[in-house]
């Protein structure tokens, strides 16, 4: 932060919970757990409110409060038969079977690996012989599907019931006491795709993820004394008259966003926390008002999808009191509409990654509306600076490379020495791929990607990974993926193919097939002329992305 903000300095202030210290050259909480299990137990004490709201398999809805969760949890732990230190993946849809894994993986000291689900049944084994689990919690598709896969190992279907002597048995052996985690042992591994276009897994260590967590409660923090300045009162008798917080869960839980901002901060601060299986804009708009959901955070092309749905019915949606944004950039249009129809609502963004256990920066309510073409606020204790490709530190309003020191770092990626070197600077900064700014506030603001990737409805594609299987298809000799504005998706990825005998159709489906199918492009031209390239060979994908409307018809 350029300036210490004195709000800031009061609640991290000696003696506070979010107290400061700095050890290794870091600032961090000096209150901070050194387990996620022991943050994770604390949030027990919510005992009979409602946790989750949720559908089984068969559409019946269920509902679980913190205690019935726990008790789920523990009945799971001695049937995982793990050690600490063993990986587990998890490879389900959003649903409660997914929350209790981890938390069971959690508590037994496990590190989980976070599957995308969404993947290919080639890219799912792929995964899991990356991180050589112990065992695979999945549910009944995705069992099929990693098995048919050709995945051997144990794996073991959360949504089928387990046999009650078995249960009975493993509950009365003696289990090993995993002991407490050390503050840099690995807590949970998530996928992301490269610019080499291969799935890697980043390391969130205990720390890392935690101190993720608690910059996200340290920010509740400050808006909640922000809000009881406004209506003059404390933050304490604010919190006391406050109905309990829900949260409509639409991010997959494999994405830092879904674990971290609408499953594990929910869970610590006795939020409800409601299920979408799939996105439906009309059942999200049933769920918001039926279950009086206050907390919705969403891509824009989820947020655009709402507002249509709000605004052509009669549904009561004043429950709403946070809409927040991720994934891409918020379009000031969009903005204009959420304000206009949710009026009485707290609006946010921010800016963040998998690698750095979620937000580097962040801004809420007016701190967000008076700066409202910036990524956030840089959050405190995370150092960031803007390098010049010579490695030169830009001054304050110059771009560059957005760079980031911190407790919230990863240690790495998983298995992939030469990808974690490559990922750090050799003085240990993290190199986010963004170009960007920061204004002398301290607001930070996105102006392009180094890395070669398209955000399409809050979905990370990496061109490079669609290029090589484009590239593997019979008849194809050059290929090209980037993209174009789309008014709902935010990006649209296209391609631009030159082969022989080649259909706009059957290329879709050939990526659709080997990869997730949200990976395939929308549109593809084929073309009979070689690709433009730069001085230097490669594709030049401005002088494509200027010619699509002609390469594609689109007049």
């Amino acid at each position: 932060m350029s300036q210490v903000d004195p709000l800031f300095a009061a609640v991290t202030a000696p003696g506070t919970p979010f107290e400061l210290v700095e050890r290794d050259g870091l600032l961090q909480f000096a209150n901070a757990a050194p387990d996620l299990a022991l943050m994770i137990d604390h949030a027990r004490r919510h005992g009979d409110k409602t946790f989750l709201v949720d559908f089984s398999s068969d559409g019946a809805e269920r509902r679980l409060t913190f205690e019935q969760v726990f008790a789920w949890r523990d009945q799971l732990v001695p049937l995982l038969q793990i050690k600490r230190g063993d990986r587990v993946a998890i490879c389900m849809r959003n649903r409660a079977e997914w929350i209790v894994a981890f938390m069971a993986v959690i508590k037994a000291g496990g590190i989980a690996a976070l599957l995308n689900s969404r993947g290919s049944p080639a890219e799912l084994v792929a995964m899991i012989d990356d991180v050589t689990p112990a065992l695979v919690l999945a549910d009944g598709r995705r069992a099929a599907l990693i098995r048919e896969g050709g995945y051997q190992g144990r794996m073991l279907d959360l949504t089928k019931p387990f046999d009650d002597r078995e249960i009975a048995r493993r509950a009365s052996e003696a289990m090993p006491d995993p002991g407490l985690a050390q503050q840099l042992d690995p807590a949970t591994i998530l996928f992301t795709s490269g610019t080499t276009g291969r799935v890697k897994g980043a390391v969130l260590t205990h720390r890392s993820l935690i101190t993720g967590l608690m910059l996200m409660q340290l920010s509740g923090v400050m808006v909640l004394h922000n809000m009881a300045r406004q209506y003059q009162t404390t933050p304490e008798a604010l919190m006391a008259n406050m109905p309990q917080q829900a949260v409509l869960l639409v991010y997959p839980l494999f994405h830092i966003s879904g674990l971290g901002a609408a499953f594990l901060s929910p869970l610590f601060a006795g939020s409800k926390v409601v299920i979408m299986r799939r996105w439906d804009a009309q059942e999200a708009v049933r769920l918001i008002e039926a279950e009086k959901i206050t907390m919705f955070a969403a891509v824009p092309t989820m947020l655009w999808d709402v507002l249509h749905r709000a605004k052509a019915g009669a549904a009561d949606l004043t429950s709403l009191r946070n809409v927040a944004s991720g994934g891409q950039a918020l379009p000031v249009n969009l903005l204009d509409e959420i304000r206009q129809v949710f009026p009485h609502a707290v609006l946010g963004t921010g800016y963040g990654m998998t690698e750095a256990s979620g937000s580097l920066a962040q801004a809420v309510g007016e701190d967000f509306i008076r700066n409202r073409a910036s990524a956030g606020r840089v959050l405190p204790l995370a150092q960031v600076r803007i390098v010049a490709p010579d490695g030169t530190v830009m001054p304050t309003g110059e771009s560059g490379e957005i760079q980031l020191k911190g407790a919230m770092v990863m240690a790495g990626y998983w298995n992939r020495p030469e990808e974690t070197a490559a990922a750090f600077t050799a003085d240990g900064w993290l190199r986010t791929g963004d170009v960007g700014y920061i204004d002398a506030e301290g607001y930070i603001f996105i102006v392009d990607r180094v890395k070669d990737m398209v955000i399409s409805g809050g979905e990370n594609i990496y061109c490079a990974e669609v290029e090589r299987v484009m590239g593997e298809m019979p008849g194809v000799g050059e290929c090209a993926a980037f993209g174009i504005p789309d008014e709902r998706l935010g990006e649209l990825l296209v391609a631009v193919v030159k082969g022989d005998g080649l259909t706009e159709a059957a290329v879709i489906d050939w990526v659709g097939e080997r990869l997730a199918r949200y990976k395939a492009p929308g549109r593809v031209a084929i073309v009979s002329e070689p690709l433009p390239r730069n001085d230097v060979g490669k594709v030049n994908k401005g002088a494509l992305r200027a010619a699509w409307q002609a390469l594609s018809g689109e007049q």
